[in-house]
């Protein structure tokens, strides 16, 4: 049965949990980054298919990482918005060099792949 979450701030732990392995977080991340990417370029320069191919990249990495990385469920099939903003803010911490110390507060390694340390 699928844990159920009254906020994101209460799911934030679990999907970090989730992305446990530093290898699964730097698929995630670069995805992430690359779908962003793609869908800026796609709404600002063009061509109109870059807007399909970015959720392809963005997911297609996620979901890799947890299937041969992690080997857990994607919790994006049973937390999609949820999971959305925690690939973003994963992104995000790791760009500005925060999510080592964000993975340290939750009781998880800051290790290599992670973001390194903040």
């Amino acid at each position: 049965m699928a844990e159920r979450f009254g906020s994101f701030a209460a799911f934030w732990p679990f999907y970090l949990r989730e992305h446990a392995q530093p290898a699964t977080r730097a698929l995630h991340i670069a995805g992430t980054w690359g779908g962003v990417l793609l869908l800026l370029a796609g709404l600002l320069h063009g061509p109109w298919w870059l807007l399909l191919l970015a959720p392809v990249l963005g997911y297609g990495c996620a979901w890799i990482s947890h299937l041969r990385v992690e080997r857990n469920r994607p919790a994006s099939f049973r937390h999609p918005v949820w999971s959305l903003r925690g690939d973003l803010r994963l992104a995000w911490l790791a760009a500005t060099g925060r999510l080592g110390a964000e993975l340290r507060r939750h009781g998880l390694q800051g290790g290599s792949g992670s973001g390194g340390p903040s």
